[in-house]
């Protein structure tokens, strides 16, 4: 699970779907008054001046000036009556939080009835069937929100609130992108979104809601993990590390990719991040902590555990 599939061509939720039927018909009408335009140029290239030609050029600018209007109106109320319901309230949809950050996406699981909430990073599971409103917020500068295969583009924006609501139609692994330029790692601020099946998005949330596990925790790499300042920036559940900085790394090794997208999520893709993360993403706000081969062993072994 370290790519996703990503094509607007390819929907997997009702809102992709409406778009996509948008789409067709106006490239279909876009690509016959541009073979239009080209005839008309065509003409005019190879007829000769006539004394008639200004009268007739008069009448052609005109009704190509009424079919222009024509044409904007009516894509205009067809975009109108695709896109409005795609905004509309949806009934009892799972709420999810979604916030942008340079470069990186941190969700939030609200509580909802006996399911308990959470916080975790750079990747989505959604309930096949379920309608879902990810209620967007950015942290630093304008994101954008972009999964093509479930859902159009919603800006994120400091200090404005905004939401997308869709239902997933088909499983799948699908990868969504910042579609906002939002700065150096820009294109490498990828996030994972799995549809699966109601009762697999149960199991998953409530291991996600749970602590670390016991094994886990008492491995030698977690006393690393504490000797050192990675709490400063980092939340482990069960642990003394409450940092709100970077991403919730609770159940780090359950997630598909790492660095927002960057790397596979393997033992060996986490000694690279922690060793050096400004040569794999230069400009992020990790910074490079000395360790020893010995602990990063340590530290990386404990850090694949948490799943």
């Amino acid at each position: 699970m370290t790519g996703g599939w990503q094509s607007a061509l390819a929907p997997g939720g009702s809102s992709a779907d409406a778009i996509l039927r948008l789409f067709w018909p106006t490239v279909a009408l876009l690509g016959l008054i541009w073979l239009a335009v080209l005839l008309v140029l065509a003409a005019a290239l190879l007829r000769r001046a006539r004394p008639e030609a200004p009268r007739r050029a008069g009448a052609v600018v005109g009704a190509a000036t009424a079919g222009t209007v024509l044409v904007v109106i009516g894509l205009t109320l067809a975009s109108y009556l695709v896109t409005r319901p795609i905004s509309a309230a949806a009934d009892a949809p799972l709420i999810v939080q979604l916030r942008g950050l340079q470069w990186w996406w941190q969700a939030t699981y609200p509580e909802e009835g006996e399911a308990s909430g959470f916080v975790t990073a750079n990747e989505l599971h959604l309930p096949l069937g379920r309608p879902v409103r990810l209620e967007l917020s950015a942290e630093d500068v304008i994101h954008s929100f972009w999964v093509p295969n479930l859902a159009g583009k919603q800006d994120m924006i400091p200090g404005r609130d905004n939401a997308l609501t869709f239902t997933p139609t088909v499983p799948g692994v699908y990868r969504a992108q910042c579609a906002e330029f939002c700065g150096l790692q820009h294109a490498r601020m990828a996030l994972l979104v799995v549809v699966e099946p109601p009762e697999e998005f149960a199991r998953w949330r409530a291991v996600q809601a749970a602590p670390a596990t016991a094994e886990a925790l008492a491995a030698e790499g977690r006393q690393v993990f504490e000797r050192q300042p990675c709490g400063a920036c980092h939340t482990v559940r069960g642990t003394g590390a409450a940092g709100r900085t970077g991403p919730d790394l609770t159940h780090l090794a359950s997630r598909g990719t790492l660095a927002a997208g960057l790397l596979p999520m393997t033992r060996g893709a986490l000694a690279a991040w922690i060793a050096d993360p400004q040569t794999l993403k230069p400009g992020n706000n990790m910074p490079l902590v000395p360790l020893s081969a010995d602990e990063l062993q340590a530290l990386t072994a404990w850090l694949a555990s948490l799943r």
